[in-house]
């Protein structure tokens, strides 16, 4: 299945997430690219959109080797962790996070985060290639004691998608296409422009004024 572009994405993930419209659910963007799916998901079904900010810790010696992940008010690490020295955590923790709290406050300036406490998340992305990263962030958010987490993707191989089905913190998996001969995420649109902090920002915005119009 090849998407024509992440407006498409959004609106057959919307279809299929149409039993949450206008429940007590909150759509989480994993940013850049989820945001424009996203942002379609949350118009459509008349939902909260919020922007899940997390950035992995990487290995001291190879930086592309997650150990770990952060977000604004938890952390989570790996066992490839357990030999890296205390130090280098805190210290890469504490960079992300003013890392973090600055893309915040771009994003949503003053504005104070939803209360995920009780509530439904949908975790949307334009596509998983592992799973690993999405994982971290899920146990994160499971510490926020939500009433339940759904996974809205458009594509992922089946590799990863039996990854997140063995989480204990997934209750639903919606993912709309699992290619065999899966290499990158982009290779299933047509249309796979990069996303950038400007477009984020516009998509918030408009989700914030049809939230206030309600």
């Amino acid at each position: 299945m090849i998407f024509k572009d992440r407006n498409e994405a959004g609106y057959l993930l919307a279809d299929k997430l149409e039993k949450y419209k206008k429940t007590d659910a909150v759509i989480l963007a994993i940013p850049r690219g989820g945001v424009p799916i996203a942002y379609i998901i949350a118009q459509t079904l008349n939902l909260p959109l919020e922007v899940v900010l997390s950035k992995k810790i990487g290995h001291p010696f190879h930086k592309e080797y997650a150990i770990g992940a952060v977000t604004l008010k938890s952390r989570i690490l790996s066992d490839a962790a357990i030999d890296v020295s205390a130090a280098y955590i805190e210290e890469q923790t504490k960079r992300i996070r003013d890392l973090l709290q600055k893309r915040y406050e771009e994003y949503y300036g003053d504005k104070k985060p939803l209360q995920l406490k009780d509530k439904t998340l949908i975790i949307v992305d334009d596509g998983i290639a592992t799973g690993n990263t999405i994982q971290s962030t899920i146990k994160m958010l499971h510490d926020e004691k939500p009433e339940k987490i759904v996974v809205a993707i458009p594509v992922a191989p089946s590799s990863a998608i039996k990854k997140l089905q063995g989480s204990p913190f997934i209750d639903e998996i919606i993912c709309l296409s699992t290619p065999l001969n899966f290499q990158a995420v982009g290779q299933f649109y047509e249309n796979f422009n990069q996303v950038d902090d400007i477009e984020v920002n516009k998509l918030l915005k408009k989700t914030s004024k049809i939230s206030n119009n309600n």
